[in-house]
């Protein structure tokens, strides 16, 4: 049976009540913007491949963010160990600003693809060091209720991007996609270094970054997200799905070698030691296969299939945003009642399987239904919002104090991976499933002279049935890591502060 996990009283070395609020309200403003920066492009392409030159292909202003975004997020943890938390969110936070007034102000793909770049290496530090201040902020028994907190605003960020670009867009120029960050990280750095404690120094005096084991980790995350985002980025045929799997690995590989030897590892192998934190691992890539199938996959098919306006097909995600944002908070709520984490984590990945079976029903039974989709879709917000809680607070608790920022950070890259290179194959899945059954169809109507009308039927029909297969995979997973659930702690326990405070006795 596993080991249950430290929750203590609450301790007196911490901020002010008034400065504690302060402070996570920038911090949930700064993961807010992070996560919004993933998706808000998504309505606003059309707009901007008219408007900018260039041979470079649209789809890279998405990928380069995504790829920035997920290779700095260990570094960042790590930094975080060995500097404090406040001085590097400060750091990411300039990098994200400074990116964001680049994309703004690009007037070709290729500006656009680098400033991007910019943007992502602050926003995938932004991501990490807003649940790692947490540890900053407050005692580890309110934490639950905070952590909660910061995965509603991620989810609810992530699922507003298509409607807030088809918004701006719209109503004023897709630069405001970015520009709109700029007062707003103005406003989270300023009272950011105003409220937000320096947090503690975790790594020894004599500690370094492990530089050339950072080098080979950004390698291998490059090209696995690279072979993950192959087939709309244009790639030359050199750079084919073989190549770019069998660079990964390789590179993946020389970096576990490397951290093995190394005398200040970038990414500790112990962490993986404990198997709570190899459980949460597993949920947090099942977590983002969930939320990225159902962002990326739906809306294409409310707008295609259906004929939905891109802001009318983000409207019909309410569902999941709503599930997410009350099953996060009361998450947070059951855990700090010191409820199972191996129960709560039961429930969300059981709710989860439960959204992914009603959209399969929904697409098998009425597949022009935009309201079916849509009610299918909130036991999976749900799942979700129970999830990110339970994944953050084990990944902390059941790591030494000297990894804290680590610790936080490889379950952030490994959501991302997980959301990327999922998605990636379902689409794929996807693609194929429709081209069959239009090859079908073109061969049993042409003939008759139907080609036309058989195969459009053929299309929209096989994409129902395509996605229909999809979703049922994609529950699949979620069941696989509802698997691993068995070892997470079974409670949670009074004892000593997982950020290195003595944990204060109960009150009498």
């Amino acid at each position: 049976m596993p080991p249950p996990l430290a929750v203590p009283s609450p301790s007196s070395d911490f901020p002010p009540a008034r400065q504690q609020r302060i402070a996570f309200a920038m911090l949930m403003l700064t993961l807010a913007m992070a996560a919004l920066d993933q998706t808000i492009l998504s309505t606003a392409l059309p707009v901007m491949a008219r408007e900018l030159p260039g041979r470079w292909p649209l789809a890279w202003a998405f990928s380069s963010y995504l790829l920035a975004a997920t290779v700095v997020i260990t570094l960042y943890g790590r930094l975080a160990d060995l500097l404090g938390t406040r001085r590097v969110l400060l750091w990411a936070l300039g990098l994200f600003l400074l990116g964001s007034l680049a994309c703004g102000a690009s007037r070709s793909v290729a500006q656009l693809v680098l400033a991007r770049a910019v943007q992502g290496a602050g926003g995938g530090g932004l991501m990490t060091l807003a649940m790692l201040s947490v540890a900053s902020l407050f005692p580890l028994e309110q934490r639950p209720r905070f952590q909660s907190l910061l995965g509603a605003a991620y989810g609810i960020a992530t699922l507003f991007g298509p409607l807030l670009g088809g918004t701006l867009v719209e109503h004023l120029t897709w630069h405001w996609a970015f520009w709109l960050n700029v007062p707003l990280a103005l406003l989270a750095a300023g009272l950011l270094a105003m409220t937000l404690p320096a947090g503690r120094r975790h790594g020894a005096a004599d500690a370094r970054i492990d530089w050339p084991g950072g080098a080979l980790l950004a390698g291998a995350l490059v090209l696995l997200l690279l072979a993950t985002q192959r087939g709309r980025l244009g790639l030359p045929a050199a750079l084919g799905l073989g190549p770019l799997l069998a660079g990964g690995l390789a590179l993946a590989a020389l970096f576990l070698w490397r951290q093995q030897r190394a005398a200040h590892p970038l990414l500790p192998l112990s962490l993986f030691a404990p198997a709570a934190y190899r459980a949460a691992s597993l949920m947090a890539m099942a977590s983002g296969v969930a939320l990225y199938a159902a962002v990326a996959l739906l809306p294409p098919y409310l707008q295609d299939r259906l004929r939905l306006s891109p802001t009318g097909s983000a409207w019909h995600l309410l569902p999941l945003m709503a599930g997410v944002t009350f099953a996060a908070i009361g998450s947070g709520r059951l855990l700090r009642a010191r409820r199972s984490p191996v129960t709560v984590a039961r429930a969300a990945c059981a709710s989860m399987v439960l959204g992914f079976v009603l959209l399969a029903g929904a697409l098998q039974w009425w597949p022009t239904q935009p309201l079916a989709l849509s009610l299918g879709l909130l036991p999976l917000g749900i799942g979700l919002g129970l999830v990110f809680p339970v994944v953050t607070v084990v990944s902390q608790r059941s790591s030494p104090v000297q990894h804290l920022g680590i610790a936080t950070a490889v379950p952030v890259m490994l959501r991302s991976l997980g959301g990327a290179g999922g998605v990636a194959l379902l689409a794929a899945l996807l693609v194929h499933m429709v081209e069959a059954e239009m090859a079908t169809a073109m061969a049993a109507a042409a003939p008759a002279g139907l080609a036309s009308p058989a195969v459009a039927q053929a299309l929209t029909g096989a994409h129902g049935y395509g996605l229909r297969s999809v979703f049922l995979i994609a529950g699949l997973a979620v069941l696989g890591a509802g698997l691993c659930t068995r070892w997470l702690p079974v409670r949670l326990t009074p004892a000593a502060d997982g950020a290195g405070r003595p944990a204060a006795r109960p009150a009498a």
